[in-house]
């Protein structure tokens, strides 16, 4: 896959579009400035964000800090070329999910062959036909967020997850769900989801607010994900549970027991002095765990630890 300049057609005007209908972002890489200039302004007027870069090393920075939905890459570029970008950004589990979509001058087997192999889901040839790269950015767009949030509901954070039919049976559950069924409810994964859900399901003013119960200690939330296809829901299920919370925050961040005690009591918005109480120990000794805690979670200050936890734990 030959780099080649783009055709004048790219700087054609497109529709226009209101500027509040972002539709997605792409992260297009090329060393050649012109080139970028030209596809960024037919993307904006599309409706797209468009984020640029001129060389590899750049191209997975900025795919790290903003997680684009789209990235279209040049395959020859000086240094790290579109292959080797390519291939990173595919096997790389904070970057899941993104499609990668090369622009070639050739259509050699090949090449074609090797962007593949690097984990590309489709290519564009140059000179780049506007409608063409629109359409082709679209179709990806669609699957890689339908990917993307499947991934989430289900995956996010080890949750659980439930796909529920309109008339209330279970379609699909993931095993943690199965458990959490269980001990709330009493019910099982084969029987339609407990009539107190239902309820809250069927009642939209409601469906803003989690449908919470509480058992011993125990405090089950159930949230609404989204609609399901052919009609029903997407729940997810998220447990609150002293003891839960730490375990999860040990092996997840890789603390100490005593550390992801101080990290739970951070993010419930405790002082130090509190903490100290609470844990039985010094103040000074809360804050030589909150040396540890922080470089662990890659932040800096303890409203961002807390951030992160309450993320965790699904608040």
């Amino acid at each position: 896959m030959i780099g080649a300049n783009v055709d004048d057609a790219m700087a054609e005007d497109g529709p226009a579009v209101d500027a509040a209908a972002i539709r997605g972002v792409v992260l297009v890489v090329d060393d050649h400035p012109d080139t970028l200039a030209l596809i960024s302004d037919v993307l904006g007027r599309d409706g797209y964000t468009v984020i640029a870069a001129v060389d590899g090393q750049s191209a997975l920075e900025r795919a790290r800090l903003i997680n684009p939905d789209i990235v279209l890459l040049d395959a020859r570029m000086p240094g790290m070329d579109g292959f080797e970008v390519c291939r990173r950004i595919t096997t790389d589990p904070g970057l899941d999910g993104m499609a990668v979509i090369f622009m070639t001058g050739l259509t050699d087997s090949d090449s074609i062959v090797r962007g593949f192999r690097a984990g590309g889901v489709d290519y564009v040839t140059k000179p780049l036909k506007p409608d063409e790269v629109r359409v082709r950015i679209e179709a990806h767009l669609k699957r890689a967020r339908a990917q993307r949030q499947a991934d989430m509901v289900v995956n996010a954070g080890g949750r659980a997850a439930l796909i529920v039919a309109a008339d209330g049976g279970i379609r699909w559950y993931s095993s943690r769900a199965a458990q959490l069924l269980h001990r709330y409810f009493e019910t099982g994964v084969d029987d339609k989801l407990p009539y107190g859900v239902m309820r809250w399901l069927e009642q939209a003013e409601f469906q803003s607010r989690p449908y919470e119960l509480t058992r011993g200690r125990g405090r089950l939330s159930v949230r609404l994900s989204g609609p399901a296809e052919e009609g029903g829901w997407i729940l997810t299920l998220v447990e609150f549970d002293e003891q839960a919370a730490v375990e999860d925050f040990v092996g997840r961040f890789a603390l100490t027991r005593r550390q992801a005690e101080v990290l739970l009591w951070i993010s419930r918005g405790k002082t130090n002095r509190d903490i100290a109480e609470i844990l039985d120990m010094k103040p000074r000794t809360v804050n030589k765990h909150l040396e540890h805690i922080f470089p662990k979670l890659g932040v800096e200050t303890r409203a961002a630890a807390a951030a992160i936890a309450l993320q965790n734990l699904g608040s």
